[in-house]
């Protein structure tokens, strides 16, 4: 499905991204992962990915900050050769109230989320384009991106912006062709929120209001982004593909 390539991912060494950079080394990708202060599951994540006979790197960076992403897009070409894929994962989401809303968990939201997937999702293009062979990069927004969260007016911004970002950078790098999708996840089971989903009433509530009747795991979500990043897609661009199991739907 992806033999021959190479794919970059962001907030890779856990939970969607980790499931993701694996995935991709069973379907033939040579793997490069960013993370920030999660070392052991960078480093777990590279060895899993070498024992399936895959090349792989882990580089440690913020990716609120611009350099970051010029760093990681040059050391992956240095150790793995050149990028066809670019996943844009990294996200945070620190629950807070609306009225008494720190600025500074607002503006790491924002720089982590929005400002981050912009950063990396530039550098990896410009190395798309310097090859010259197009390519494909996929977001991974949020059904937040949809409907609004209580405790989520700084996190539901920044994914609507992500789904915006891949419809806008669809329209300027198809013509170097490099299709830009996103995925709009459902409530899945990560570190993001397993300390708010540790409520076992609110768990079972949103279980309930779910027609596939559970949430979601990780890799439900490595299908669905391999998919866009493969040549299955390759006539896909501008696009966002829900994987909720249903829940966005199931209003009455």
């Amino acid at each position: 499905m992806l033999s021959g390539k190479t794919l970059l991912i962001t907030g890779g060494s856990s939970g969607i991204g980790r499931a993701t950079a694996i995935a991709a080394a069973r379907a033939g990708a040579d793997v490069a992962i960013n993370f920030l202060g999660h070392d052991e599951g960078a480093h777990s994540a590279v060895a899993e990915i070498e024992a399936l006979g895959r090349k792989a790197i882990a580089i440690e960076g913020d990716v609120s900050l611009r350099d970051t992403a010029q760093t990681f897009v040059a050391r992956s070409v240095e150790a793995l050769g050149r990028v066809d894929i670019f996943v844009s994962n990294a996200g945070i989401c620190p629950f807070h109230a609306f009225l008494d809303m720190p600025a500074e968990i607002f503006e790491r939201t924002m720089g982590v989320n929005l400002h981050g997937a912009f950063y990396m999702v530039q550098a990896a293009a410009n190395q798309m384009v310097k090859q010259g062979e197009g390519g494909a990069i996929v977001a991974v927004s949020s059904i937040s991106a949809l409907v609004g969260g209580e405790y989520q007016t700084h996190y539901t911004p920044t994914k609507a912006g992500v789904h915006s970002l891949m419809q806008s950078t669809a329209i300027a790098l198809g013509k170097y062709g490099i299709r830009c999708n996103s995925v709009l996840p459902g409530t899945i089971l990560t570190e993001i929120n397993r300390e708010d989903l540790a409520d076992e009433a609110k768990r079972r509530r949103m279980e309930a209001r779910i027609p596939l009747g559970r949430l979601g795991e990780a890799d439900d979500l490595a299908g669905p982004i391999l998919f866009l990043a493969s040549d299955m897609a390759r006539y896909v661009t501008g696009a966002a593909l829900l994987v909720d199991g249903g829940a966005f739907v199931n209003l009455q």
